[in-house]
């Protein structure tokens, strides 16, 4: 993609439920940050982690710390978009070990030709996917006056946003089983996506 894009994956999570730091989980012979960060990079042309630079810079990627740490992932989303240069931010979780970069390159061009200011997928069961999501720079401000009255649900920061849903009928062709959206939370998660990988 061009320089008007950039990408960001969300590394500053608990994983209370999952029992160890998942960013640091190996998918594919690598941590599963890495291995998402290499395709959101693929895609957007460039990656930066938010997180702990600390427990993240021997990950050999930027990272930058969340301005807002431990509040969730709205401030990081908010951390992306205040350092981003770009006009389109692709920003992630970095627990979705399905992602590809096909999708998220396509998720880049259509959010650059509808021009709104976020494309939101939602996953087969019609759930929004904010974590995997492109988002106009712009919509920095909006988020950072969300966290300043206390929001910290993710889609309760849009109110005002034009946001387009991106169902799943639209991409289903880069979403043969419909696991793409999916996320680990528990082992059994993991396990799970490694039987299916």
């Amino acid at each position: 993609m061009s320089a008007g894009t950039a990408g960001y994956v969300l590394v500053g999570g608990h994983s209370s439920r999952f029992g160890a730091d998942k960013a640091l989980a190996p998918w594919q012979g690598r941590p599963l940050a890495a291995w998402v960060a290499e395709q959101v990079r693929l895609a957007a042309g460039s990656v930066v982690l938010v997180g702990s630079p600390e427990k993240y810079q021997a990950l050999g990627l930027p990272v930058i710390a969340d301005e807002l740490a431990g509040i969730g992932p709205l401030a990081g989303l908010a951390t992306a978009l205040g350092h981003s240069q770009a006009q389109w931010n692709l920003v992630t979780a970095c627990d979705m070990p399905h992602l590809t970069r096909e999708f998220l390159a396509f998720l880049l061009c259509k959010a650059t030709k509808e021009a709104v200011d976020i494309l939101l997928p939602f996953d087969p069961q019609g759930r929004a996917e904010p974590l995997c999501a492109v988002y106009a720079r712009p919509c920095c401000e909006a988020i950072n006056e969300a966290l300043r009255r206390g929001v910290r649900k993710m889609t309760e920061a849009f109110t005002g946003l034009r946001v387009r849903e991106l169902h799943f009928a639209e991409y289903a062709a880069f979403d043969h089983d419909g696991l793409l959206l999916a996320n680990w939370n528990t082992p059994a998660d993991l396990a799970g996506a490694r039987a299916a990988g």
